[in-house]
């Protein structure tokens, strides 16, 4: 079957942890006989931001770590449809592409095309922008793929689509595996994590954007103050850190590293005891039973995570075995002295994190989810 999916960016993940996902079910697909086309606008903000910050290196390294991965990166104001679409047998259209090529996918759609049509939501706009997402026209799509039962009711409660699915995000698990445990994506990455191992050695990393004072509070409480006050040595990767949130790093003893890939990341993990999750102000008010996908992540790739508050609604892990929960920062502290004091606490936090993603939330499943859903429209 060809898949042809239209997103924001799969070369940058710079403040776009949409394409980890992304990448990873398009890996699979292709894994699976499936022919994938990726669509991405030439003036992609994450992109640009991404060469302004870094230069053209870092997509060197992306098609090196994704060598069967490639995309067409297009001027939205020339885009042929009929060029894009031809043989499509699913198109996914993501949730971060312009309302007017949204729209022109769907008329195309009802104009006679032959594919199987679906709208793909990670973001909480839905709850927290609901004019912006509303003004999409989904009249021509077959339904949408959400990633959280919340954001699937707000769509058929507003009517938004004629129909929609949960589909949460998952781990890459041709990308994560702890330390140099299984096989990287590439002999490319296989030597620079090897590079890299040598310069990691600390207690905690959190690997997150500073993110439009989201979360500015709960990283003081969580993160920043846990640190300094056990003395610990940790590492902060992420983008968009203002000059004030710099300063408070490192007043708190914090290393800022600035943004690590996606495909970095398990080498990132493996010189730490720990990570630590810290949900956005808007999943935790709004989107109750919505992770990141750095929770996904982190567990595959063997790192003993701690989490500030969220409600797993929708059953995803076990919180107190696959991972702890810290309702404060003094629980944090606790936890986190627990887990540089107890090797053995740390090693079996980890394993049980890795085995039930193996089990549940790998890309791999969710492209069964997704065949599973084209199957039922074919009917």
């Amino acid at each position: 079957m060809r898949v042809v999916l239209f997103c924001h960016s799969i070369v940058s993940d710079w403040n776009h942890g949409n394409a980890h996902f992304l990448r990873g079910v398009a890996s699979e697909l292709l894994a699976r006989g499936h022919e994938v086309r990726i669509y991405e606008p030439r003036n992609a903000w994450s992109l640009e931001n991404l060469v302004a910050e870094y230069g053209e290196e870092p997509i060197r390294r992306f098609h090196a770590a994704f060598p069967h991965l490639a995309s067409v990166r297009y001027d939205p104001a020339a885009l042929d449809l009929e060029e894009a679409l031809d043989g499509a047998g699913l198109v996914l259209v993501h949730e971060w592409n312009e309302h007017g090529l949204v729209a022109r996918i769907g008329c195309h759609r009802r104009g006679g095309g032959r594919y199987r049509l679906l709208f793909h939501d990670t973001h909480h706009r839905s709850v927290t922008d609901c004019a912006a997402m509303a003004s999409y026209d989904l009249s021509g799509y077959d339904g949408v793929l959400a990633f959280g039962e919340v954001i699937r009711e707000k769509y058929v409660a507003q009517g938004w689509a004629k129909r929609a699915w949960t589909w949460h995000e998952a781990a890459d698990m041709r990308v994560c595996a702890p330390g140099l445990i299984g096989q990287p994506v590439s002999p490319v990455i296989r030597e620079d994590r090897r590079n890299r191992l040598s310069q990691l050695d600390g207690d905690l990393v959190w690997i997150g954007n500073w993110g439009d004072d989201e979360r500015t509070r709960e990283i003081e409480e969580f993160l920043l103050k846990p640190v300094r006050d056990l003395r610990l040595t940790a590492r902060v990767h992420g983008v968009r850190y203002p000059q004030s949130a710099l300063r408070a790093l490192a007043e708190a003893g914090l290393e800022y590293a600035g943004w690590a890939p996606n495909y970095e990341v398990p080498s990132v993990f493996s010189g730490f005891r720990a990570t630590v999750h810290i949900p956005r102000g808007p999943y935790v008010r709004s989107l109750p039973g919505i992770p990141t996908i750095r929770v996904f992540e982190a567990l595959a790739c063997g790192i003993p995570l701690l989490s500030a508050p969220w409600t797993d609604s929708e059953n995803l892990f076990t919180p107190g075995r696959d991972f702890l929960f810290a309702r404060s920062g003094e629980e944090m502290k606790s936890h986190l002295r627990a887990l540089r004091n107890d090797a053995a606490m740390s090693r079996e936090l980890a394993r049980r994190g890795r085995e039930t993603v193996l089990a549940r939330h790998t890309c791999a499943h969710r492209v069964d989810q997704l065949l599973e859903i084209c199957q039922c429209l074919s009917n």
